[in-house]
């Protein structure tokens, strides 16, 4: 039976804010199907599984999917703006949960900042390109921080009809250039099935690398449980919002992956994917088949594209940040919502100052936006979330084991989350192998080498806080990942959002 707690009066998240659509949105732009492709598919075509990066994809798909069965059904039995952190410490115990929590925490908070870099990398080139300013990149970076600031000061559904707006338009001209290929019937090779045939997805230079970097794609969509608490009926919402993010962007990267391969040869995918103009890849399909003002367009696509990724990140981090200082842990002034908006404006304001400590430091050190700031502070996030994905997915066979006998189920609830959490654990393995391709010429870096003790020390860190407080707080353990909204199929929009009793 589910244990009996006492939680203390938090303050909540504005409810019913947000519906499934907005849901996508802010999950998909975590993802950025626009930055994931001009980032990714260049090096797995190049350095991976070559012109079989399409099949990698398909690949990731397939095991994303499965590992969704078992968090869906986490989502449909707890609702909590912590996400990983609520489902872990409820299924595999407070002291594990606070360890994933923290590293959820860190991979959050370093995403925004990684992303804050490729964005003032874009705008930066773009504006010289197009316009002739050459502007220090910085000022992009501030930019983009300082909106960022602003809009999450206000109720999620103002951000959500932003990304929205944003997240349409790149997926537009990504989906435009695949289907004029199509259309065109592709280009030297017209459209070769080779790049979709599943063995494919295991060959070329490093098939390892390819498989990563396609996992590094799907990054973010997990992120729909945390607007669980601000979503319209969470229990329905966040299931079918996770599995629309996961089957639908996979489906969407395997289409363009294919028809940007097609549009420019077999042959000739790979030699641009190892020049050094990489972005040809899709700048020369989308000059071919619609032309010069198509290249324009996706440049400043790619700009908006970044910045609607950097803010889902940094929606999330806030989150994560709020939901533990609701329970008093950091600082319980985190855990404050705004009276008006229902936005967890004080974590949010801590949220951007860590961004922009971390893009000052990269500046002051003069590191390169792209090669420095976001490559390695991707590599770090993404390895601490890969962690807790992997960690989530056994939660789900610890919480169901224990709790609610009547939705056990011999696949949604053991084989789906025990083969989305051994191939989780081969997603790691395969970032830990091939770290030093992915970080490119950042792997010199003394970040770099950093990384794994980074990640190391905050875990262990968790682990320890959590004991300490088992021994020492007994009161304080007794609540780590269990403040969940628990009225959340009873919500109506005269709900008061300041504060509750959970």
């Amino acid at each position: 039976m589910p244990e009996q707690r006492t939680t203390p009066e938090v303050h909540r998240l504005k409810a019913n804010s947000v519906g499934i659509v907005g849901v996508v949105f802010m999950a998909v732009a975590t993802a950025a199907p626009i930055t994931a492709m001009t980032g990714n598919l260049p090096i797995a075509v190049g350095a991976g599984n070559g012109t079989g990066a399409p099949a990698g994809y398909l690949f990731a798909t397939l095991v994303l999917t499965v590992f969704s069965v078992g968090y869906v059904a986490m989502a449909k039995r707890i609702t909590a703006a912590g996400a990983f952190y609520g489902y872990i410490s409820h299924g595999l115990g407070r002291i594990a949960g606070m360890a994933s929590g923290m590293l959820a925490v860190l991979a959050y908070v370093v995403f925004e900042a990684s992303i804050v870099g490729v964005f003032a990398y874009f705008a930066k080139t773009t504006v010289h390109d197009q316009l002739g300013a050459d502007l220090p990149w910085i000022l992009y970076a501030a930019a983009m921080l300082a909106v960022t600031v602003v809009l999450s000061y206000f109720d999620i559904n103002l951000t959500a009809k932003a990304l929205g707006v944003m997240l349409i338009a790149e997926i537009a001209v990504l989906f435009a250039v695949a289907t004029a290929v199509l259309i065109h019937g592709g280009g030297p090779d017209g459209i070769p099935l080779e790049p979709v045939n599943p063995k494919n997805a295991f060959t070329g230079t490093s098939a390892g690398l390819g498989l990563f970097f396609a996992f590094w794609s799907w990054v973010g969509f997990e992120s729909t449980a945390m607007y669980g608490e601000e979503s319209r009926n969470p229990k329905k919402v966040i299931p079918r919002a996770t599995l629309i993010s996961v089957v639908g962007v996979g489906l969407f990267y395997i289409y363009v992956s294919w028809m940007t391969i097609a549009g420019n040869g077999l042959a000739g995918s790979v030699k641009i994917s190892q020049s050094t103009s990489p972005l040809d890849l899709f700048f020369d399909p989308a000059h071919t088949f619609i032309g010069a003002w198509a290249v324009d367009t996706f440049q400043w696509l790619l700009i908006t594209g970044s910045f609607a990724c950097g803010m889902a990140f940094h929606q999330c981090a806030s989150r994560y940040l709020y939901a533990i200082g609701r329970e008093g842990f950091l600082h319980r002034g985190l855990g404050r919502t705004h009276p008006t908006h229902g936005s967890p404006y004080i974590a949010s304001y801590v949220q951007s100052a860590i961004a922009v400590t971390l893009v000052a430091a990269f500046w002051l050190t003069d590191q390169d936006p792209y090669i420095h700031l976001y490559t390695l502070l991707a590599i770090l996030g993404t390895m601490a979330i890969l962690i807790v994905q992997t960690l989530c997915s056994f939660a789900v066979i610890g919480y169901f084991r224990k709790n609610h006998p009547e939705d056990r189920h011999w696949f949604t609830t053991l084989v789906a989350p025990l083969l989305g959490g051994i191939g989780m654990i081969a997603v790691v393995v395969l970032l830990v192998i091939n770290m030093d391709t992915a970080a490119g010429t950042a792997a010199d870096s003394l970040f770099f080498k950093a990384i794994p003790w980074i990640v190391g020390l905050v875990f262990f860190g968790g682990l320890g806080l959590g004991l300490y407080l088992k021994v020492r707080h007994p009161a304080r353990y007794a609540i780590i990942g269990r403040i969940v909204l628990e009225d959340a199929t009873e919500r109506t929009t005269d709900t008061e959002p300041s504060s509750a009793t959970v």
